[in-house]
């Protein structure tokens, strides 16, 4: 009798990492939603750390644990969205001038960052994009390493809040923009790999 792989076993769909997931998206939905019908920053500031920390929370759990999965990758994947994308909505509907830069967030962390990020499912034995750099290091440091997903997901966050201080209302422009080259140079490096145009390049993690 052989076992079921860990990867696949059905307990880890209701397993604490995606408990976790599942309660910090219905929070940070919830708080969201607030915002949207409030136009209060403070609601939307602590959807956003509610969302991050949740982000953090269930990924630690799910390795301390040894309890990551395909399910789970793939469950937290499209949490991650439905959040970003309602908090995104609030942020817009209570500061419409963020429409510009939170336009070209969406486009980039709802399209390109999302088919590199369910890409680590072509490769059958790993679980997760934290693992990518098994295939391609610079692609791992340029979307998956802590650096990264800490200005994936907050940088332009941050910097409207800040050119809302200051008037500074190029920097949001600037980060979106930025950050949307990071996936598009990503996105061709990986194409090039698929395609064997370009060999891809393992290393270590860190960065």
């Amino acid at each position: 009798m052989t076992s079921t792989p860990l990867a696949v076993r059905p307990a880890l769909l209701l397993g604490v990492p995606n408990r976790i997931t599942l309660i910090r998206t219905v929070i940070a939905m919830a708080l969201a939603t607030y915002a949207f019908s409030t136009g209060d920053l403070l609601w939307l500031v602590i959807g956003y750390v509610s969302y991050w920390f949740g982000d953090s929370l269930d990924g630690w759990v799910a390795r301390r644990r040894n309890e990551e999965s395909l399910s789970g990758a793939v469950f937290d994947i499209v949490c991650d969205r439905a959040c970003s994308f309602l908090l995104a909505a609030a942020f817009m509907a209570t500061y419409p001038d963020t429409i510009g830069p939170l336009a070209l967030y969406l486009v980039q962390f709802g399209v390109l960052d999302t088919m590199l990020t369910f890409s680590f499912l072509l490769w059958p034995w790993m679980l997760s994009p934290n693992y990518f750099y098994k295939v391609d290091r610079p692609i791992y440091v340029w979307n998956w390493s802590k650096p990264a997903k800490a200005m994936n997901t907050g940088a332009v966050v941050v910097s409207l809040v800040v050119a809302g201080q200051t008037g500074a209302d190029w920097l949001p422009y600037a980060v979106a923009i930025a950050a949307l080259a990071v996936k598009v140079v990503s996105s061709y490096r990986l194409v090039e790999i698929l395609c064997g145009r370009r060999a891809a390049a393992p290393g270590e993690p860190r960065s």
